[in-house]
């Protein structure tokens, strides 16, 4: 890179910078938000030609986020060094998120659960099925992804779900899985299996609070629609 070509490049992030100082992303386009990131641990190159290039490569903006690093740096341009920024942000966010989570009484607020979970579980290719952990006083002691894959009564097994919870010391508990279809509206395997976990989590005076459901954007919660307490009065009332 000539010497003109390095003062335009450091030109041209600097007035990315401006503009993100100015008023944040508003206005910005998908790679230029991508550009941004790249510049973070680029010192002179020009990133623009390699964002426009992830974006074609991959569709989207979450979708370039949620890239493997390998996957990245087979992207023209980006390579392990300069891929620092796109791994570091949507990290930092989950991080933040957590602790929101963690600070907060999630069971009372599904739209907290699910901007948390959204960060790690959108753009998954496959169902995860995620368990979070509460104490005696509805505080968050831990969050783990227990199954993955299709979400079917043979592949979630209620007696680990109750040994993971009685390893953690666990007085209540949170479901969360993903539908990569996007469309969050549970099915009755979903429903069969939450009302098996109810059950299950039952006889060990462990309480269900939430399942709770996470498409594109947009999630389904079975304590906002009641399904929660209904199975919960189902189970306790099954001879």
């Amino acid at each position: 890179m000539s010497r003109n070509d390095s003062h335009g490049a450091a030109g041209h992030r600097g007035r990315l910078r401006d503009r993100f100082r100015r008023s944040g992303l508003d206005g910005f386009h998908d790679y230029e938000v991508v550009e941004l990131l790249l510049t973070l641990a680029t010192p002179r190159k020009d990133c623009k030609r390699s964002a426009k290039a992830a974006m074609a490569r991959f569709g989207s903006l979450p979708a370039v986020l949620e890239a493997s690093p390998r996957e990245l740096c087979e992207v023209d341009g980006i390579g392990p060094r300069n891929l620092l920024g796109i791994k570091l942000i949507p990290a930092v966010c989950e991080r933040y998120l957590a602790h929101k989570v963690h600070d907060q009484l999630p069971l009372n607020n599904s739209q907290v659960l699910f901007d948390y979970l959204y960060q790690s579980m959108r753009e998954k290719k496959r169902e995860q099925f995620k368990v979070i952990f509460l104490d005696a006083r509805n505080r968050v002691t831990a969050i783990k992804t227990l199954f993955e894959g299709s979400l079917t009564g043979s592949s979630i097994y209620p007696r680990e779900v109750v040994r993971a919870a009685l390893d953690s010391h666990a007085a209540a508990v949170i479901f969360a899985h993903n539908h990569p279809s996007g469309d969050p509206q549970p099915s009755p395997e979903d429903n069969a299996v939450t009302r098996r976990l109810i059950q299950a989590c039952l006889l060990m005076d462990i309480t269900v609070h939430e399942h709770i459901v996470i498409g594109n954007g947009t999630y389904f919660s079975y304590a906002d629609s009641g399904l929660i307490r209904q199975m919960r009065r189902e189970a306790q009332t099954a001879p």
